[in-house]
């Protein structure tokens, strides 16, 4: 306990240190939310993989993933790497950081407003991200209390409140710089941990042969007579399977919080770095979860909640918690780091989205401080500081708001997950990216699709879930492709000149 004890408070210092250390340059918005668009290629590639990789992943997905589909569960990490991070950094890095920084676009529903000439699609995204960044929000904090708990024996309340509390010091004195810097301290420790973590859990069940050995000899749930299922090449359920990747792969690509880290990058050539970093990242810590999940059968069956389901969120610590004081030490550190990382990244995301789309969308909203159409350097200098005020209480607000969800979680951290990233990326992943390259793109077609996406998941919640959220995730990310690209050939185009304007920055 004592070892447990003084490497997290030595952890949680230097976060709070460099929240600290970053504070100046987080006096302007750009600074506070971008960093000031001059972030290298480490710093952003590690921000990228330890937002995307977090106690969702190592408590949530990886336990239930890997109880459902044994050792082919690894799969999900391989696509977490190839599509989540390879193929998005390679698809929509060098554009992002171009068409954003031409039209001076600070989140993503700033960028649907400048992008395609409505302030409506601006204030609407706005409100989705806010609304739907905190189910999963409040899923890190459940995932990082259930292992914190295992780890110190404190009550899982006490558990959420203290990181809430750490995560508010650090963003709110440092912004984003802070938020990468961070971490890059923490994807270090992620790299090292799970490796470490790993080679224990495995020499628990006599090396890896053998453990594989003992999933191959287990019958699967459908049909006892038949073994071998949970270590075979894709599992005893190849199509649930494939609805997991595409969640968890694609969903990254419209999600604000990640979208976000190619706004800040500094050029074209960090972004060729960013991606090579990046990719290496998610293979070693997504497959690493992922790979260590589908062992979880071997554990033992986890607790039965009072509805009569599997407590998955249970696997994993049941996993970890015969482990040796050291390495449970480092889990609790592993941990942590993911899911402060993840955490930091959702609060800025969510207060910059409602400060600067909502509150300060347009220089109407400053009355009082304009005059004849300018605004002089006082002026301009007096904003940016209060914008920046803003955002820090919204900071507050977006905490307690998922703090209180996460106090009572309605359902598993995978569910909450799920929920979250179907809305969001099947709202804004098709416009973001078709926008990125298409100039066909109407701005009826991402009205119809922000609908679509918000729509078939809050119906399918509303319904009790008759599609799993997993899946009905998966199916708003793919039909908005096919929603965006009809309603854009059946409705009105926007003036070409200002589309081949907004284009002139790959030129």
């Amino acid at each position: 306990m004592f070892i447990k004890i003084i490497l997290t408070i030595i952890f949680l210092a230097v976060m709070v240190f460099v929240g600290i250390y970053s504070r100046k340059q987080a006096s302007s918005v750009d600074g506070f939310v971008l960093g000031g668009r001059s972030v290298g290629p480490w710093l952003t590639a590690f921000a990228y993989g330890t937002s995307y990789f977090s106690a969702v992943v190592f408590v949530g997905y990886a336990g239930q993933f890997g109880w459902k589909y044994g050792l082919s569960s690894t799969w999900i990490g391989v696509g977490n790497a190839v599509i989540g991070s390879l193929l998005a950094w390679l698809v929509l890095g060098r554009r992002t950081k171009l068409m954003t920084q031409f039209i001076e676009s600070r989140t993503m529903p700033d960028f649907f407003g400048t992008r395609f000439g409505s302030q409506g699609l601006r204030v609407v995204a706005s409100i989705i991200a806010f609304v739907f960044l905190i189910p999963y929000t409040a899923g890190v904090y459940k995932g990082i209390s259930t292992l914190f708990e295992m780890g110190f024996g404190i009550p899982y309340e006490y558990c959420v409140i203290i990181m809430a509390i750490l995560t508010a010091v650090y963003v709110i004195l440092g912004g984003y710089k802070a938020t990468a810097m961070n971490d890059f301290i923490q994807g270090i420790i992620m790299l090292f941990g799970i490796v470490i973590v790993i080679a224990a859990v495995l020499n628990t069940q006599g090396g890896l042969s053998a453990a594989v050995s003992k999933m191959a000899a287990l019958p699967a749930d459908d049909n006892a007579a038949v073994n071998g299922g949970f270590a075979s090449l894709f599992g005893p359920d190849p199509w649930g399977l494939l609805g997991v990747v595409v969640l968890t792969s694609l969903g990254t690509w419209g999600l604000p919080q990640m979208v976000g880290k190619f706004y800040s990058i500094t050029d074209e050539s960090a972004i060729r770095r960013g991606t090579i970093i990046s990719t290496v990242f998610a293979f070693i810590v997504a497959g690493g979860c992922y790979f260590l999940g589908g062992f979880g059968r071997l554990f033992g069956m986890p607790p039965v909640l009072p509805n009569g389901r599997l407590a998955f969120d249970s696997i994993v610590p049941s996993m970890l918690v015969t482990l040796p004081d050291v390495i449970i030490a480092l889990v609790v550190l592993l941990v942590l780091s993911a899911s402060m990382s993840t955490l930091a990244s959702l609060v800025l995301t969510s207060s910059s989205t409602m400060t600067l789309d909502l509150i300060y969308r347009d220089k109407k909203s400053m009355p009082g401080e304009v005059e004849e159409g300018e605004i002089n350097d006082a002026v301009a200098e007096k904003v940016e500081r209060r914008k920046v005020v803003v955002m820090r209480v919204l900071i507050v607000f977006f905490i307690v708001i998922s703090l209180m969800i996460a106090l009572n979680p309605p359902t598993f951290i995978a569910q909450l997950m799920g929920i979250s990233w179907g809305a969001l990326a099947g709202a804004f992943l098709a416009p973001f990216m078709l926008g990125l390259y298409w100039r066909g793109v109407t701005t009826a077609s991402v009205w119809a699709c922000f609908a679509w996406g918000v729509g078939i998941t809050v119906i399918n919640m509303l319904l009790g879930n008759p599609i799993n959220p997993i899946n009905c995730g998966a199916i708003a990310m793919v039909g908005g492709f096919v929603v965006v690209a009809l309603v854009s050939l059946f409705t009105p185009k926007m003036p070409r000149a200002d589309v081949d304007r907004i284009f002139e920055c790959y030129d």
